[in-house]
């Protein structure tokens, strides 16, 4: 029954946070803002853009400016789905190799996801 002399704020210090949950928490409701204004505007105009035809979609990503806000809104919905998953892998993965690999994996995959459709809006709005 040895009792620490040291204060429970002595033995914590060093365990507490890793100084990035503002970040993360401005980024999600960043991300969350700009999906709310975007996710609106991107399904009324491919719904326009779909009775056209194959050639009206195809003439409609062709715009730059729809071309850009089509990559902008896969863009912030694929950081908005990363930030997520790490928040749940990091509150609920406690062994340690099982969350480093799930962090790199969500990471790959965020980025991968964003490069392929991205590869996929530029090939038709280029063409």
């Amino acid at each position: 029954m040895s009792e620490s002399i040291r204060t429970p704020l002595g033995k914590v210090r060093g365990l507490g946070s890793a100084k990035k949950g503002v970040e993360h928490f401005i980024a999600q409701r960043a991300t969350a803002v700009a999906l709310l204004i975007l996710t609106p505007w991107i399904l009324i105009s491919l719904i326009g853009a779909v009775r056209g035809g194959y050639d009206g979609a195809i003439a409609w990503i062709g715009e730059p400016i729809n071309a850009a806000l089509i990559l902008v809104t896969i863009g912030a919905g694929v950081h908005h789905m990363r930030i997520g998953l790490q928040v749940v892998i990091e509150d609920y993965i406690s062994k340690t190799s099982s969350k480093l690999s799930l962090l790199i994996l969500n990471t790959f995959i965020s980025v991968l996801v964003f490069v392929a459709a991205a590869v996929a809006v530029l090939k038709l709005a280029i063409a």
